[in-house]
């Protein structure tokens, strides 16, 4: 799968028209530590680039507009008590693909999995999970040891980034969805 310049350009004017100048930033900056782990890992970085642009789609779309998709389309109906937080990685794969027209199901996958991961993930899936986390205007307890880690292993970057997840909802009281459970006993109980 090549992206030619053209075809590039033209994705990122359709991501950037679906963002804020804030949000788009942080999309380049995913796209350039997902590209960077990529290139570490083995994996296509064209995968990784596209897959960075897109990741964020729908994350400043409305409430509604999610709603309705989850009821219209064929999502499972325990997604209507969660959040833009889950819903824009979940159904913003479904806008990607019938809006962009982007269908390679590896690069639908890492985007519906890159704020909750997963027991199995790809490579891919790993990569942009952890690029999301680390690219290089978050600021935030944490992320400079996160960086370290991706650098040395993949795996542990996911582990660390997924405990990190954990504590911080948990200090907040907020709900943990089942799949981001399922990602810490893989990933985290794994590494210890």
């Amino acid at each position: 799968m090549t992206i030619n310049f053209l075809k590039r350009e033209e994705l990122v004017s359709k991501v950037q028209s679906q963002m804020s100048a804030a949000r788009f930033q942080h999309v380049l900056g995913v796209e350039k530590s997902a590209i960077a782990l990529a290139r570490q890992y083995g994996a296509s970085p064209e995968q990784a680039s596209i897959a960075a642009l897109t990741h964020d789609y729908a994350k400043e779309r409305s409430d509604l507009e999610f709603l309705q998709t989850i009821k219209e389309q064929d999502f499972d109906p325990a997604l209507l008590t969660w959040n833009n937080a889950i819903w824009h990685g979940i159904v913003g794969a479904y806008f990607v693909k019938t809006e962009l027209g982007i269908e390679d199901e590896t690069i639908l996958q890492a985007i519906r999995l890159h704020t909750t991961g997963a027991a199995e993930m790809t490579l891919l899936d790993k990569i942009i999970y952890v690029a999301d986390y680390i690219e290089a205007d978050r600021d935030f307890p944490g992320v400079e040891e996160a960086r370290r880690l991706a650098t040395i292993d993949l795996d542990l970057a996911v582990a660390y980034e997924t405990k990190q997840t954990l504590l911080y909802l948990i200090k907040k009281e907020l709900p943990i969805y089942p799949k981001t459970i399922e990602t810490y006993n893989q990933w985290v109980v794994k590494t210890n």
